[in-house]
């Protein structure tokens, strides 16, 4: 990470860092917790039968076990024309394992998707859309392995650089006699 910071980004983009998105500035050189190393140690091959475009595509979560594929289309068909919806199932079961992801058709719908639904409840669920990172993102951990995006303050294992969680710009402090970054 270099010490130039005229040029921030909040989220995530391009390659996806372990170690990076686990540091809330990006400044971190070592990994903090277990999960980290986990991270940087699996391998993870994305799933090549995923179709669709990835920068049309929406990640959501934290939805409510009983909400349906029809109810998720239905809320996010009013940003625009849905060319796909997937509700995410185990194959065991067949229960709702809570997360959905939905293409449209314009990257328009996808910027009034994220920013009106992210938050926002269905079927008494508080969910978050986020931006799909698998393809999106080369080197892309899932949270099962230590990497992903969010997570919760209790677990000691926050994941930044989302629109849940994004990148705080880095404070710089000049040693004696070094000038800063805005003294060129």
């Amino acid at each position: 990470m270099s010490r130039n910071t005229s040029h921030f980004e909040k989220y995530a983009i391009g390659i996806y860092n372990p170690i990076e998105v686990g540091s809330i500035d990006r400044t971190d050189t070592e990994p903090h917790d277990r999960a980290i190393i986990r991270a940087i140690l699996s391998e993870y091959i994305p799933n090549k039968m995923v179709k669709g475009d990835p920068e049309y595509t929406i990640f959501i979560a934290r939805l409510n076990p009983r909400t349906t594929q029809d109810t998720i289309e239905t809320e996010f068909s009013k940003f625009g024309k849905v060319k796909r919806c997937r509700l995410v199932k185990d194959i065991v079961t067949g229960k709702s394992k809570k997360y959905a992801f939905l293409e449209y058709e314009s990257g328009h719908s996808v910027e009034k998707a994220l920013k009106e639904m992210h938050h926002e409840y269905i079927d008494g669920a508080e969910i978050i859309v986020e931006r799909e990172a698998e393809r999106r993102l080369q080197g892309w951990k899932p949270r099962r392995l230590g990497g992903g995006f969010g997570g919760r303050r209790e677990s000691g294992q926050l994941r930044f650089g989302c629109i849940e969680r994004p990148f705080r710009k880095p404070y710089y402090v000049a040693a004696k006699n070094e000038p800063g970054p805005s003294s060129h």
